[in-house]
């Protein structure tokens, strides 16, 4: 009887028992693997040369694999943070992240290469990349395939961009940048003013003609001379005669009658008949 009370305790205790063997074994085979795969990677690019790392990053970039690219530039930049090779490495791996869509990166890698090389004498490349990230930044999916008007949304970005091409050409008036960034800025410009006549509209659909009448008046004090201007009259105008402003009303009229006797010189759907100059890496790299 007594052997059969022990046989039965054992019975019991055997599932409880295989559970925790198997859970066991399952862990060791798991940090094991982890530990293959660990080594595996660090051993991937043992031994490499910084002219290794050089040579097949610009591959990696040059055939537009930057996703690879960014890695084989980590791995430089991390091996060999020091050296002649150094600030070059830094200005790949910038615009790696950003032609790999990784805007955060881009932007502190950016920065970082401004505070360690504020003297460098391509310190205005990374002022440039910076600006174009936050250029390119709010285009998503839909933006790049389907024909969509950016001007209706939030600009933030907008804003940030214009403010640091502004920066570029304010600091660095000779780089080879600025013809870019000028161009660039008139977009920007013209986009922020026409981003004002949407916000105006919905005022003048809200009947809140008060607040469209200020933002016209914005947009022609703020936004000079950009295609927004004849359109933003034009609501000014209907604003002034609703509220019965018919004084401030014809000041507006002549002001349009004078400028624009045969209507806007652009139309609204094209808001800056800007040719941007095309990002092309083989000019703005610095290979040699």
């Amino acid at each position: 009887m007594h052997n059969l009370l022990i046989l039965q305790r054992v019975v019991a205790s055997m599932p409880s028992f295989f559970y925790k063997l198997a859970l066991i074994l399952c862990l060791s085979f798991f940090l094991q693997a982890c530990n293959t795969f660990s080594k595996e990677k660090k051993g991937e690019y043992t031994g490499w040369t910084v002219e290794q790392f050089m040579s097949a990053s610009k591959e990696e970039l040059a055939e537009e694999n930057y996703k690879k690219a960014v890695k084989l530039l980590e791995q430089l930049d991390s091996r060999y943070p020091f050296g002649p090779h150094s600030a070059q490495t830094q200005l790949d791996l910038t615009y790696a992240y950003y032609k790999n869509g990784d805007a955060e990166a881009a932007l502190a890698s950016a920065d970082r290469f401004i505070k360690t090389h504020p003297r460098h004498q391509n310190v205005d490349y990374a002022y440039y990349l910076k600006a174009l990230v936050n250029f390119n930044r709010e285009l998503g999916f839909v933006d790049r395939y389907v024909p969509s008007d950016s001007t209706q949304r939030d600009t933030l970005f907008t804003r940030t961009s214009y403010l640091n091409f502004e920066e570029l050409v304010r600091r660095f008036p000779n780089s080879q940048y600025v013809a870019d960034a000028e161009q660039r800025m008139i977009f920007l410009r013209n986009s922020l003013a026409r981003h004002e006549l949407h916000v105006a509209r919905f005022y003048m659909d809200r009947e809140a003609f008060v607040a469209a009448a200020n933002r016209t008046n914005y947009i022609i004090k703020n936004y000079p001379n950009t295609p927004a201007v004849p359109y933003a009259l034009e609501i000014q105008i209907e604003a002034y005669k609703i509220l019965d402003l018919q004084e401030l009303a014809d000041n507006s009229s002549r002001i349009y009658e004078y400028n624009y006797p045969e209507g806007p010189k652009f139309s609204e759907a094209d808001p800056s008949d800007v040719v941007i100059i095309p990002f092309i890496w083989d000019i703005l790299g610095f290979d040699d």
